[in-house]
């Protein structure tokens, strides 16, 4: 598994950048839940969660949550923004590829391509398998990755993250610097540069990690040899309504995996 560590390890300038409502992300989370299930979402797992912004506003909601991280720094940013929202949300440091919870959860989350940092098929299907482990029967999985169309292992592409906050201002530039050995895998070397200005001074922080892209078949086939996980649904965005597709509409590639039964089926 590989990770940008030192841009991870520091939670606090992460936060300036991607902090933001995810209200629309929320509706969609609980709207799919019940379009897949027919009852509404009581409790979410969210992995790789950073400073949980899924967890916490699903909390708000009166969802029982959990967030899951490997890195310390983040949770513990999160638990510090939960107490300030008021909000009970079970934090773990773990490894999203072997984790067990003190309760299965009717529907686990990963967002904004966290799922990458997992290089192999074995990762891969360890993680669906804990996951799978760790849901309910007829259970779900939602992960959130980049178009195939916009971000790839072709055709990455470089891309720039700002925000501010009190004066500190942080800018994170992202661009694939080189393929990895194993391109046939869709695996790249990413680089990402973090500059903090404010108070008179400046810092660049400068971390590299592993990636891997993967497509709708890989999905599939590994869902099929984790042995607990199937898809059963795909979307181009944060709405119910939206295929995934080559439109411009669909800006995102979101897959639903369902936890199957004892009989094969979820």
């Amino acid at each position: 598994m590989a990770e940008h560590r030192r841009l991870y390890g520091r939670a606090d300038y992460y936060d300036i950048v991607f902090d933001g409502t995810v209200e629309s992300e929320i509706d969609f989370v609980q709207a799919l839940h019940r379009r897949h299930t027919g009852r509404p979402l009581g409790s979410v797992l969210e992995l790789a969660c950073g400073p949980g912004y899924h967890a916490r506003a699903l909390a708000g909601r009166g969802v029982g949550a959990v967030g899951l991280d490997l890195s310390h720094e983040m949770i513990a940013l999160a638990c510090e923004k939960a107490s300030a929202d008021g909000v009970n949300v079970q934090w773990l440091v773990g490894d999203m590829r072997e984790f067990s919870l003190a309760a299965p959860v009717d529907m686990a989350i990963c967002t904004l391509d966290g799922i990458d940092c997992l290089l192999t098929d074995d990762e891969i299907v360890r993680h669906f398998r804990a996951v799978g482990g760790n849901l309910v029967p007829g259970g779900l999985y939602m992960m959130e990755l980049s178009h195939p169309r916009d971000c790839s292992a072709e055709h990455y592409g470089r891309y720039r993250y700002e925000g501010e906050r009190n004066g500190c201002r942080v800018t994170i530039d992202w661009a694939n610097i080189r393929p990895a050995p194993r391109l046939a895998e869709r695996v790249v070397v990413a680089e990402v540069i973090m500059q903090v200005r404010g108070n008179g001074s400046e810092e660049t922080f400068v971390d590299q990690a592993y990636e891997r892209f993967l497509s709708p078949g890989d999905i599939g086939r590994l869902a099929e040899q984790s042995g607990v996980l199937e898809v059963c649904g795909w979307y181009g965005d944060f709405d119910v309504d939206q295929p995934f597709d080559e439109s411009l509409s669909s800006r995102r590639m979101i897959a639903v995996l369902g936890r199957m039964g004892s009989d094969g089926r979820s």
